[in-house]
């Protein structure tokens, strides 16, 4: 037996199984990657969305109305909210927004309210103070009408949280930053840590106390909270710290050579309009400005985008597909933009329903036609894409005989 009886006890030996990875199959009708990518609203939209649901909150102290507003926008968090990290801050700006209601009713039964009422409800001891400190006591009666007007008060502010937490939890920061135009690519990198923070703040506190629990220590109380407030901010810093070098490694703010002249105009037109749309926006959110707001506000916003449209001209960025501002982007930034609108104009047409008085104190009464205009912030939750369901674990690869 020589070669050939070699060769044929190869032939005859079995052959070794081999490791073969399945191959993904894609669901019959089911989106391509490239239909997924396009199917995602513009992050932009989200933003405008939830910053004018926050103006409509600011021209009103109805509570029923502000109670609406962020059941409008928590409805539409539950329904759109991707499957992701940065979602869950939403429920961190519930909490701060539940926090400021507390602290501003307990100011306001400690130190007491401006507002004169007949109600009282409980006197407190109250301390002497110096005279040098008048208009300031500590206890005293606590009354119905001040704690309404407090609480009338703080609702406002904590509308506006939960309609930026909604932002938070709905538009991506990082392709948010993606689309910012090229005059912003500067202060881009502490744009994108700022939006940052609070999502990756939250993912972290969760992820540190799930691992507490699971060693057997404290995860909640006061121990707790100091023991996970230091590696939290510790990998915050380090995360945005490690951002800002990658992205300034890829030269993320780069700028091209422009004339002296196109400079200096940039910078005044971004700069004028960026002073006349603060002023336009005082004037919008104040009663005092109602004459000059929107004109000043119109005309700041059509400089600020002249500026940024030639500053554009200094960054030969490109960027690696885009998100694109399609009729779906137009129609939730319409729905907030008409709520913000709507809202003013019934605090115009009849402010005594939209700003309840406490003295004397009655039940506030929910307008119909301002509440209806309340629910046309709902439509993003109608005509914006579902989000993607969350990724199933890869299955182990199996062995196979050949």
């Amino acid at each position: 037996m020589g070669a050939g009886g070699t060769l044929s006890a190869r032939a005859s030996a079995p052959t070794p199984w081999r490791r073969r990875t399945p191959t993904p199959r894609r669901t019959p009708g089911a989106p391509t990657p490239r239909h997924q990518r396009t199917a995602q609203l513009h992050p932009g939209a989200w933003w405008l969305w939830a910053l004018a649901l926050g103006t409509a909150a600011t021209r009103t102290t109805n509570p029923l109305l502000l109670a609406l507003l962020v059941a409008v926008s928590a409805y539409v968090v539950i329904a759109r909210r991707p499957h992701a990290p940065s979602s869950r801050s939403y429920g961190a700006f519930v909490k701060l927004a539940l926090a400021v209601l507390l602290i501003r009713l307990a100011f306001t039964t400690v130190l007491g309210s401006p507002i004169p009422g007949t109600h009282t409800l409980v006197t407190l001891p109250e301390v002497p103070l110096p005279h040098w400190a008048q208009g300031i006591r500590l206890g005293g009666r606590v009354t119905a009408e001040g704690l309404a007007f407090a609480l009338y008060d703080a609702m406002k502010l904590a509308a506006l949280l939960v309609c930026v937490g909604a932002a938070n939890a709905l538009a991506n920061p990082s392709r948010l930053l993606k689309s910012l135009p090229g005059a912003l690519y500067e202060m881009g990198v502490a744009v994108v840590v700022a939006l940052t923070f609070a999502p990756n703040l939250v993912a972290d506190v969760h992820r540190l106390r799930a691992a507490r629990r699971l060693r057997g220590r404290p995860d909640k109380g006061v121990r707790g909270l100091l023991q996970v407030g230091l590696p939290v901010l510790e990998g915050a810093l380090e995360r945005s710290v490690a951002l800002a070098a990658a992205m300034d490694a890829r030269g993320y703010g780069r700028t091209a050579e422009v004339p002296a002249a196109v400079r200096r105009t940039t910078a005044a037109l971004t700069l004028g309009g960026l002073l006349g749309v603060c002023a336009g926006t005082y004037g919008v959110l104040t009663a005092a400005g109602g004459t000059y707001g929107v004109p000043v506000l119109v005309a700041g916003l059509a400089a600020a985008l002249g500026g940024l449209w030639l500053g554009g001209r200094r960054s030969p960025r490109t960027r690696y597909r885009p998100d694109r501002w399609d009729a779906r982007a137009w129609l939730v930034t319409a729905s907030g933009v008409a709520v913000a609108a709507l809202m003013s104009v019934a605090a115009s047409v009849d402010p005594a329903a939209l700003h309840p008085g406490v003295v004397p104190l009655v039940a506030p009464s929910l307008p119909l036609w301002p509440a209806a205009a309340v629910l046309v912030g709902l439509l993003p939750a109608f005509v914006t894409p579902a989000p993607e369901p969350a990724s199933a674990p890869v299955p182990a690869p199996v062995e196979e005989p050949s």
